[in-house]
């Protein structure tokens, strides 16, 4: 080393690692794992090892190949390598998955019978080519929809069985017909000279299995191979590694996997993967938590070293973290320690229902806010995106700005614009905006032109777009289909219309129109993760109708004053602050970040874990999830439940998640009152922002079984009262444990309290 002439820059490379980091950064040839725990500086090391096996004439920049998941991490390790090297990185593939493979392809795709110019389909247009392939099999696309189909298609090719493959494996009727248009589906690709991504992928491990030739030139070109986030591989990319680094490996079978150490082994085998088994969150795109699992299988002689030094937590966030995952079977021991201190206990928060929960979450926001948190250094996380609805609405209220990660704000997708906008039909007939988005939504054979056609109409005779919708036989150029169309529909809504007219409530009309519209038919159709969350979505917009019914005065026209208070939270949705926003997202999407406070909300069980996964033999990986989530905070963790929650359009007792249970309760702070009498667990409440919410505390709550408020209060009914901050009220019930609800003049709401702590006294 002292001969090397980069001998300075190799000690400036070393000298700020901790010695684990170091061992990996300076591994010579051969298979590595890099067991790399959350907030360990992964990409530290990644970037380092490159930047070392170039100052140590290792490998040139064109001989590594450094794969990431994401074209931000590929850019971020490119920007790391270039300040390490004091130079750009060209002629180093340090690229994604789908990029490299794109390079490949385009060097070699007459190989696979295409042409250098071949076109990429993305998810979209893959969909619009399925469905014309249901229509070429006369297939019917409501019964076996273009979106379910594509993802089989996709799972099948996620895990390297190709058309033949799959035909010879399947069982139900829905998988025979996948078969049959999984081949019309590649035959028309080869046909327009195009690949879908997961073509990309398997066309490389095609073109590398079946051309020895073109196999030994990237595995003798690429002297170290480095994969970033290998616990979210699937087979496809597994296979594709296997053959870069081992050019003699033989070719993959759906029957049996084939295991490098099972070869005769000629290639350089400088594989060095980055990963934590403890995150691998993403079967449901088909990764494959073996591929990390076994990689000592696979890689007998391969070196394992593990980072379990933790620079994002404190300790006490990572005792939780460790305490919670150690309760897999299947995992690679790791202990995530800190120098950071202990920091904060857990706080851990019980509550009646979601929107005491969110009351909760947002009066500490506030308080936390107060006490000098910028806002976004705040994150709350939850398990589906329907569970955002009530925080999206407290947030809102409160004037608390925010954003949602990973897809659109409650308010803004798409499907809750469909049933708002049913609605808004039904109260409004003139409402063309409405008309135009709804009346092929779900599909019912009615283009643009022919809608375009009866708007016309309607404007050419002045009358409303409902009327002229109503008479589709007398729409100038409408054809016979499009006719027989638009008066199903129109039919359609003259039922709901009747129901809106009769004095129904806005929760009852708005299940009726997801029934009677076949909208919640058609998502289901699908057969999608993608749709199942729309589905919950729409069953949260029915409870959000609900609560505004419970709510509603007698003789108020209640549909238009819950469309406008509807109108006037989406409003909000384009407000940017210069002080930060509070982040919101589900847990997959957490996965990478790190957040100063993290609330994580839903800590129930059928919730997180969630009862799908449950069903499907998932619990582990819903505690890897558990874990992503825990481990995402850095000085602030709290963990919250409902003891009564909307979930899937009903109301439903939750019991508390079994992985808040795996927390030593050492670690869990509820600082409220609690009283053990007669064997059950009594508990005063916690109180933030004038409302109160029942809450749990130490020990005891891990022996609780029923919670209720204790105490007593000397208000009457009917008295009149003050609130600090609320205002003026008047108390309309007096409830065991000293709760006393008060309606308040300032928004007419009642609100629960506990009368011996919150700041309430009479006038």
């Amino acid at each position: 080393m002292l001969s090397n002439p980069h001998t300075e820059h190799l000690q400036e490379l070393l000298e700020d690692l901790n010695e684990p980091q170091r061992e990996a950064v300076t591994h010579g040839d051969g298979p590595l794992l890099i067991l790399a725990g959350a907030g360990s500086g992964k990409t530290r090391v990644l970037a380092h090892r490159i930047a070392y096996l170039i100052y140590t004439d290792q490998a040139q920049a064109g001989e590594i190949l450094a794969i990431t998941f994401t074209n931000k991490a590929a850019q971020e390790m490119r920007d790391r390598v270039e300040k390490l090297l004091g130079h750009r990185t060209s002629g180093m593939w340090l690229l994604t998955f789908h990029a490299a493979c794109a390079r490949i392809l385009r060097s070699h795709a007459e190989r696979l019978g295409y042409t250098r110019q071949f076109t990429i389909y993305d998810q979209s247009d893959g969909r619009r080519l399925i469905k014309h392939c249901l229509a070429e099999l006369d297939i019917d696309p409501k019964r076996f929809t273009p979106a379910a189909i594509h993802n089989q298609i996709s799972d099948a090719k996620n895990r390297l069985r190709q058309v033949e493959a799959y035909r010879e494996a399947v069982g139900s009727y829905f998988e025979q017909v996948v078969g049959e248009v999984y081949g019309l589906y590649q035959r028309e690709l080869q046909r327009m000279n195009a690949m879908d991504f997961d073509d990309l992928l398997l066309g490389v491990v095609n073109l590398l299995e079946m051309f020895p030739e073109v196999r030994e030139r990237y595995a003798s070109s690429f002297r170290h191979v480095l994969v970033d986030e290998y616990q979210d591989t699937n087979r496809t990319q597994y296979r594709m590694l296997q053959l870069l680094v081992d050019p003699r490996s033989s070719p993959d079978s759906e029957t049996k996997r084939d295991r490098i150490s099972d070869l005769q082994a000629s290639g350089h085998r400088n594989l060095a993967v980055v990963g934590d088994d403890s995150q691998s969150i993403y079967s449901f795109r088909g990764a494959e938590v073996r591929n990390i699992l076994d990689f000592q299988s696979d890689f007998p002689d391969a070196r394992v070293i593990k980072l379990e030094q933790n620079y994002r937590s404190t300790q006490t966030i990572l005792s939780a973290a460790n305490s919670v995952i150690t309760n897999n079977r299947a995992g690679m021991a790791k202990q995530l320690w800190s120098d950071l201190g202990d920091g904060d206990l857990i706080k851990l928060r019980e509550f009646d229902d979601e929107h005491a929960e969110a009351r909760f979450v947002v009066g500490e926001i506030e308080q936390l806010i107060d006490e000098g948190a910028s806002r976004d250094e705040i994150a709350i996380f939850y398990r589906t995106n329907a569970m955002s609805r009530a925080l999206e609405d407290t947030l809102v209220r409160r004037e608390v700005a925010y954003q949602v990660i990973g897809g659109a704000k409650f308010y803004e997708r798409a499907e809750i614009k469909d049933a708002i906008a049913y609605l808004s039909l039904l109260a409004n007939p003139q409402d063309v905006v409405s008309f135009n988005r709804i009346a092929n939504s779900p599909r019912r054979g009615l283009g643009q032109t022919s809608l375009s056609r009866v708007i016309s109409h309607a404007s050419s005779i002045e009358v409303s777009v409902w009327d002229a919708a109503d008479q589709p036989e007398r729409v100038p150029g409408l054809g016979t289909a499009a006719i027989k169309a638009l008066r199903r529909f129109m039919d359609t809504m003259g039922e709901l219309r009747e129901l809106c007219e009769g004095g129904v409530s806005v929760g009852d009309l708005l299940e009726a129109v997801l029934a009677q519209t076949g909208y919640v038919e058609a998502l289901e159709a699908e057969r999608t993760f993608e749709a199942q969350s729309r589905v919950e979505n729409l069953q949260e917009l029915v409870e959000a109708a609900r609560n505004f019914d419970a709510k509603s005065e007698d003789g108020e026209d209640t549909l238009d004053v819950f469309l406008g208070q509807v109108a006037l939270v989406a409003d909000t949705d384009g407000r940017r602050d210069d002080d930060g926003l509070v982040t919101l997202m589900t847990l997959h999407n957490a996965k990478g970040l790190e957040y100063p406070v993290v609330f994580i909300v839903g800590c129930e069980e059928m919730v997180l874990p969630h009862s799908r996964a449950l069903d499907e033999g998932g619990l582990e990986e819903e505690r890897r999830l558990f874990y992503v989530g825990v481990t995402r905070a850095m000085r602030h963790l709290y963990l919250s439940l409902a003891r009564m929650r909307a979930v899937f359009g009903s109301r439903t007792y939750g019991l508390r998640s079994r992985f808040v249970d795996e927390i030593p309760r050492e670690l869990i702070d509820a600082p409220e009152r609690v009283e053990i009498r007669a064997g059950a667990l009594r508990v005063g409440a916690h109180f933030s922002g004038g409302e109160a919410s029942s809450a749990v505390s130490g020990s005891d709550l891990w022996n609780a079984t029923r919670i209720t408020a204790a105490g007593v209060t000397d208000f009457q009914l009917g008295e009149d009262v003050v609130h600090t901050s609320l205002g003026d009220g008047v108390i309309t019930a007096l409830e065991p444990g000293g709760i006393i609800v008060v309606r308040f003049s300032k928004d007419g709401r009642e609100r629960k309290l506990v009368a011996e702590l919150a700041p309430v006294s009479r006038r």
